[in-house]
């Protein structure tokens, strides 16, 4: 269990959980007020991008960036099952192995950003490279949930929601 509580003996037993964690892929528009709604909502967040142009402290100020390949990254930060993965890049040579490396992971949640026909082209790649049916299926795309946002700001609450819910869900 992940809360604290009564047992059937009517002792008290306390959960001290590490904190939530989100691993963004893509220092993107999106990304700046998805970092600033996951910290408020109590996660460490982590942001990936290996590009330069992207990844700058003008961009982000104050944001603690890895440039590592993604693959790489995701595997040196060890996603648990009370970490979720986003990636937002749009850019298949960097977020295909990174999907890869999050689907070896305990991760409660992973999305990825794309319409509905850029999401079909991505299995199809992820299967091609021997990601199993059942492991794509983990995969939450078009990332968010669909509440018709447009803007950077809505579409962040939307990714914040799904991951929620997929957290919270019983």
């Amino acid at each position: 269990a992940d809360r604290s509580g009564l047992t059937e003996d009517r002792r008290f037993i306390a959960i001290h959980n590490p904190p939530l964690r989100l691993i963004i892929l893509g220092a993107v528009h999106i990304a700046a007020p998805l970092l600033a709604m996951a910290r408020s909502c109590g996660y460490d967040c982590q942001l990936i991008d290996p590009r330069g142009a992207f990844a700058s402290a003008d961009r982000f100020p104050g944001e603690p960036i890895l440039q590592d390949w993604p693959d790489t990254a995701i595997r040196t930060l060890a996603p648990d099952h009370r970490a979720a993965v986003v990636t937002l890049t749009h850019d298949p040579k960097l977020d295909d192995p990174a999907l890869v490396a999050a689907l070896q992971s305990g991760a409660f949640y992973i999305g990825c950003l794309g319409s509905a026909r850029t999401h079909a082209r991505r299995l199809e790649r992820l299967a091609a490279l021997g990601v199993l049916p059942e492991q794509l299926a983990r995969l939450y795309g078009p990332v968010g949930l669909d509440i018709g946002a447009k803007s950077a700001g809505e579409i962040a609450v939307s990714i914040l929601a799904e991951m929620t819910l997929a957290l919270r869900k019983v």
